[in-house]
């Protein structure tokens, strides 16, 4: 634990302007960000008897090594800079929403020649039009099949839009007149995006227009006694007023809103949004967050606005903003929104009418929301603290072990030897923190060398950023030689592994790339666990100890958990620890391990696909994917190409002489692939296009 005094900044170096702060801990991660008009009264604030600070500050500034900050010009800035630095750098002490689950929205990819319909869910791309969320995914297929009578919009994937091209037939859609079949040239690409358009402008509630217009032409095609016509129109408008009807009108002066409540006690808040378009409920949002912050109600609200509106541009932020309680800041945040939107936005309490009786019912939502994750939670909780210190018992540990990282290898037969890390932190998955490993350092099986590798090379990393950091000391001279290698340099550059990926969020820097200094964002390889497990039993162990020994590390725990009787074995023991059946510290080592092992396959079945999709034409110096398809596509098969001649391979569009040649002989050179069977027909597979041989 800190001293805060060790960090105080001089009264003078602080500025009295408005601005941002960050504190970071002693691995200059950054744990907290703020902004204050005046930085010098907000940062001070932090630095007074730790007796009168909440507790939650208290932990937060004993947490913290250090304090830093940037001064702007406009408490906008500073609220935008703010917002910034929370996406970026995820501190642990700032309030963070989680949607309580993955609501899907309405589609409209505006950034494509031809623009689908869709359901969409996670982040939002680019160049798409998004309507909603909802609350379920049948509740928007359910519109969209009504409406795509007057809108007949394309709604299949890019697979299906390009076979129906080349095939000059149009999926069913396309033939009950549920979409206007761009795909075999019914219209034009100009005549399908003003249909795109259209759909857009009837779900973004601009609805009269087009059922008055419907309506109109209903009427002169019966006086023109084309009742066929009229009949047909007759039924487009009454689709869309069903489709109207699915979203319940709550305000009758057809108001663009968002409604925010907000219900809370001293450890959680839960949010509820509803999203008024048109004066109709267009969709409904859920966010719980634990309070790991001193902030009252106006600051949870401030920070929902950040989140629901730091990504958003023009008409995706509404003119009216209705919440339980105004930001500390109203006129800087609602300038805020304004830009984002492009014009004035409204936001403030409502006070009196059917606003103020709609937002009496979303806090209804928000205590219901609230009540069903603290049912949820407490058990979460209290199980997971009670799992952690079985463990630190059975295994010996003076604490619980808050991070727990867990390796396993996997390969087939031998071929394609790759390893997995995973990491819990406080017993939950940290799934931003996963790599993974290509073993590089010998050929064959041989899961301990393997295990001593990994481990090997992963705290090889840590050491070189403690080195890096400053953060190990100097062993003095005359250590003797028999004795511990000391926490120092270590020679020779780290292996290079695979990039590594998480889950949700996948990232792609080379393990070899230095982390950037000083910059807060996590550093890979740089945080150590209280706990090393390995998925295996005692030669796994032994390999992953003596990697750590060889390193000189000896504060970091080590066990393995074998799958056969579920055993927990430790280095140097004859004897496993057994933890009873039901134990939760056992139940939770068993979901870190099996964790590893999914991750682990996962990575080892995709580099075997992508091995077994390798082509000799891969080899082609100069032969790009353009050229491989129209070669592939000219011949038919790798197959029928091999036995071409060169004269022949230069017929294809784009391929000279000397490339030609190249191709032969790369496919001479290679032996063509067994022919595959059909075992349950005896059918021979002929080679598939572009693909090994």
């Amino acid at each position: 634990m800190a001293d805060p005094s060790s960090y105080r900044p001089k009264p003078g170096q602080i500025p009295d302007s408005p601005g941002v702060y960050k504190f970071r801990d002693e691995h200059r991660r950054v744990i907290y960000v703020g902004k204050a008009k005046n930085l010098r009264q907000r940062v001070a604030n932090y630095f007074q008897d730790l007796a009168h600070l909440h507790p939650r500050t208290r932990t937060m500034v004993t947490t913290a090594a250090s304090v830093e900050w940037t001064v702007v010009s406009t408490e906008v800035e500073a609220l935008q800079l703010e917002y910034s630095w929370i996406k970026e750098f995820d501190p642990r002490f700032n309030v963070k929403y989680r949607d309580d689950k993955s609501y899907p929205y309405l589609a409209v990819t505006l950034n494509e020649e031809f623009p689908r319909v869709q359901v969409m869910r996670g982040a939002k791309k680019k160049g798409v039009r998004y309507f909603g969320p909802y609350g379920h995914a049948w509740a928007i297929r359910e519109t969209v099949d009504l409406m795509l009578r007057v809108f007949p919009v394309r709604t299949c994937s890019a697979g299906v839009f390009k076979n129906a091209a080349r095939t000059g037939r149009p999926c069913l859609l396309g033939y009950i007149g549920k979409c206007s079949a761009p795909c075999v040239g019914r219209v034009t690409p100009e005549e399908h995006r003003e249909l795109a358009e259209d759909f857009c402008d009837f779900m973004a509630g601009r609805t009269g227009t087009y059922i008055r217009r419907l309506e109109k032409d209903m009427m002169q095609a019966a006086e023109e006694m084309e009742y066929e016509r009229a009949a047909r129109l007759r039924d487009d408008a009454g689709a869309l007023k069903r489709a109207m009807e699915k979203s319940a009108v709550v305000l009758a002066d057809a108001t663009d809103a968002d409604l925010i409540a907000v219900a809370e006690d001293e450890l959680e808040a839960a949010l509820q949004i509803f999203h008024v378009r048109g004066g109709r409920v267009r969709g409904q949002r859920g966010w719980v967050t634990d309070k790991v912050e001193a902030v009252d109600t106006s600051g949870l609200v401030e920070h929902a606005l950040q989140q629901l509106y730091g990504e958003e541009r023009g008409d995706a932020v509404p003119k009216e903003v209705l919440v339980p309680a105004l930001p500390e800041d109203t006129e800087a945040v609602s300038q805020w929104l304004a830009e984002r939107r492009g014009s004035q936005v409204s936001l403030r309490i409502p006070q009196r009418g059917d606003k103020k009786d709609l937002m009496a019912t979303v806090q209804r939502n928000a205590q219901q929301a609230l009540g069903l994750h603290k049912t949820k939670r407490a058990s979460d909780l209290t199980t997971r603290s009670r799992a952690l210190e079985e463990i630190a018992e059975a295994l010996g540990l003076d604490t619980a072990p808050l991070r727990i990282e867990c390796y396993d290898i996997s390969h087939l037969q031998g071929d394609d030897v790759v390893a997995s890390m995973v990491v819990f932190e406080d017993g939950l998955a940290r799934k931003s923190e996963y790599r993974r490993f290509q073993i590089k350092g010998f050929e064959g099986q041989d899961d301990v060398r393997s295990m001593h590798e990994v481990i090997g090379r992963r705290f090889k990393r840590y050491l070189q950023e403690k080195e890096r950091t400053g953060e190990w000391e100097e062993q003095p001279t005359g250590t003797p030689a028999d004795g511990p290698a000391p926490i120092g340099p270590v020679p020779g550059p780290a292996s290079a592994a695979d990039p590594a990926v998480g889950d949700a969020e996948p990232t792609a820097v080379a393990e070899g790339t230095e982390p950037r200094e000083d910059d807060g964002r996590p550093k890979r390889f740089a945080y150590p666990p209280q706990l090393v497990v390995v998925d295996g039993g005692q030669p796994q162990v032994a390999a992953a100890k003596r990697a750590l020994d060889e390193l000189g590390i000896d504060d970091i725990a080590v066990c393995g958990l074998a799958k056969r009787l579920e055993e927990v074995w430790l280095p140097d023991d004859d004897d496993p620890v057994v933890l009873p059946r039901s134990s939760e510290g056992l139940y939770l080592l068993q979901r870190i391990r099996d964790e590893a092992h999914r991750f682990a396959i996962t990575y080892q079945r995709a580099k075997r696909a992508k091995r077994i999709r390798t082509s000799p034409l891969d080899d082609v110096s100069g032969l790009g994917e353009t050229r491989k398809q129209a070669l592939i596509k000219h011949f038919g098969s790798v197959k029928k190409l091999r036995q071409a001649t060169i004269d022949e391979i230069c017929e294809v569009p784009g391929i000279g002489r000397r490339t030609a040649e190249s191709v032969a002989a790369a496919l001479a050179s290679t032996t063509p692939a067994a022919p595959a069977v059909n075992t349950a027909t005896g059918e021979i597979i002929e080679e598939d296009d572009g693909g090994s041989s």
